[in-house]
């Protein structure tokens, strides 16, 4: 899963993005300082990983992890190639969804690019300019459905869903705000478009509002504009990210209970990323590995089974499983006693995976 980090220049981005992956992208108090995307990858915290591991002294552990890409400060008229322009458009196409950092802080220190504090400002030029380019690419679908819709009825059945994008984009509202239907949205889904992506807003705050940002009039008006987008708010505060960033476990917990905040903004992001993409974990387990695998919920055990392996996924026979709770619930984590129980169950090609189960697949190629 790959996030791109976006953000006007001096709203903390870079700043969270290394407090995040501990990647050191230079972080400087003028715009641009990032020219290529620095890429992170972080580990998804999973305790039930580490368990499991812990019991069956599994030889290797391995965690999911997330792709963080921190991408250039955009600016008013980036969609004309303003700033540094379209390149940065085209790294947001490759992700799978927006991390979109506004500013909910005051400081005189750090100048903002636009003179003032306003993240529903901020918010409105970063989309525009996804509007914008979407616009784009859409008018160049448009004249191409034209030419073939006379004959061909499909063609023309597209045609009415671009126009009908097109024209809610010159409202000045994102993709991702329109009300489709299943048909229309699966179509949509393959224009690739930048504002229908699914995208996060991370409020950057100052420490005080950290704990708790209720007197935050900016961080209130970022949640009432993204309850209208059906959008993720993760409220953070970048450089507390920074200083937890440097400490070990344990002084991590101590550092967040003196300040009040119950979860690291990393694992805020990480929460709500898999909501926001609906995605879940299913977890293998055994003295050569525990490990966790991510995958979209719903997913089937068979195409489940292929995540680990292809010739899993063709020659699968069923599943054995048992989900995490019920393990260390009935059976103190004893995969033995889940199965003197009778508690490990068989599915087959129809069972949908959910999140915590432990599986062991069983196949013939």
């Amino acid at each position: 899963m790959k996030l791109g980090i976006v953000g006007l220049p001096n709203v903390g981005k870079s700043t969270l993005f290394n407090a995040i992956t501990k990647a050191g992208a230079e972080a400087a108090n003028y715009p641009f300082c990032t020219i290529e995307p620095n890429v992170g990858v972080v580990t998804v915290p999973d305790e039930r990983i580490k368990v499991l591991s812990d019991i069956h002294h599994s030889k290797k552990t391995i965690y999911t992890t997330i792709e963080f890409c921190d991408i250039a400060g955009l600016v008013k008229g980036a969609s004309k190639g303003e700033g540094l322009g379209n390149k940065f458009l085209g790294h947001i196409r490759e992700v799978a969804a927006i991390v979109h950092v506004v500013r909910c802080f005051e400081n005189d220190n750090i100048v903002h690019v636009s003179g003032k504090i306003d993240p529903l400002d901020d918010i409105e030029t970063i989309n525009t300019e996804l509007i914008l380019a979407d616009m784009e690419s859409l008018d160049k679908r448009i004249q191409k459905a034209q030419k073939g819709a006379k004959n061909d009825k499909s063609l023309a059945k597209e045609l009415v869903i671009l126009q009908k994008v097109n024209e809610f984009l010159g409202t000045g509202k994102s993709a991702r705000a329109m009300e489709l239907t299943d048909d229309e949205a699966a179509f949509v889904d393959t224009l690739e478009l930048l504002s229908y992506k699914p995208i996060i807003y991370v409020a950057n705050v100052a420490e005080d509002d950290a704990a708790d940002d209720s007197n935050n009039e900016y961080v209130k008006a970022v949640r009432d504009f993204a309850e209208g987008e059906g959008a993720e708010v993760v409220v953070i505060c970048a450089e507390i990210e920074q200083e937890v960033s440097e400490l070990d476990d344990d002084e991590k917990t101590m550092f967040l209970e003196e300040l009040g905040i119950s979860e690291s903004g990393l694992d805020k992001l990480i929460k709500a990323s898999y909501k926001l993409l609906n995605l879940i974990s299913f977890l293998t387990t055994g003295e050569d590995e525990t490990r966790a695998w991510t995958i979209t919920n719903g997913t089937k055990a068979p195409q489940a089974a292929g995540k680990i392996h292809t010739d899993f996924e063709k020659g699968f026979i069923r599943a054995e499983t048992i989900n995490y709770a019920a393990l260390m619930d009935s059976c103190d984590g004893s995969m033995s006693k889940a199965k003197e129980k009778g508690l490990l169950r068989s599915e087959g090609k129809e069972y949908v995976v959910k999140d915590g189960d432990i599986i062991t697949f069983l196949f013939n190629v």
